[in-house]
């Protein structure tokens, strides 16, 4: 089975950087992707889609840093649906890709001082039992909005 997301687009906020209960790092942001094409009538129209991202361990704290609202970025990961509670006890749900690479693309003079392409990968960090230091699991929402 194949559970693999490749995007690429523009971050629609700046990533949010919070830490689990023992410290992990966990990092969300929006990522716009917009397709455009051509309709029968020979006009341009363009589709924009919204992703929730999500991204653990040193990967998380390197895009908080280096990525800001507006840029161009590659996004490669897998999808991952949660559920939860709201404060009215309402079930939600949502699905976000958990991301494993996060690359800045676009020109260099894009980014100012940043190193050229600017990469932020690592292994993924997102809770697993193989993986004690990452976290026990998905953070619950602050609010009825999740991350």
């Amino acid at each position: 089975m194949v559970n693999k997301v490749t995007l690429i687009g523009n971050l629609g906020r700046d990533p949010e950087l919070r830490r689990t209960a023992n410290g992990t790092a966990v990092a969300n942001f929006t990522m716009a992707t917009t397709e455009t094409w051509n309709n029968r009538n020979g006009e341009r129209e363009q589709q924009t889609e919204w992703h929730r991202i999500v991204c653990w361990g040193r990967l998380a704290e390197r895009i908080s840093e280096q990525l800001s609202k507006g840029r161009q970025v590659y996004v490669e990961g897998r999808l991952q649906t949660r559920e939860w509670e709201d404060r009215e006890g309402t079930k939600r749900r949502t699905t976000e890709i958990n991301a494993r690479t996060v690359l800045m693309v676009g020109r260099r003079s894009d980014y100012g001082d940043e190193p050229s392409g600017g990469s932020s990968s690592d292994e993924p960090q997102e809770p697993s039992e193989g993986n004690p230091d990452a976290g026990a699991g998905p953070l619950p929402p602050d609010d009825d909005i999740p991350f």
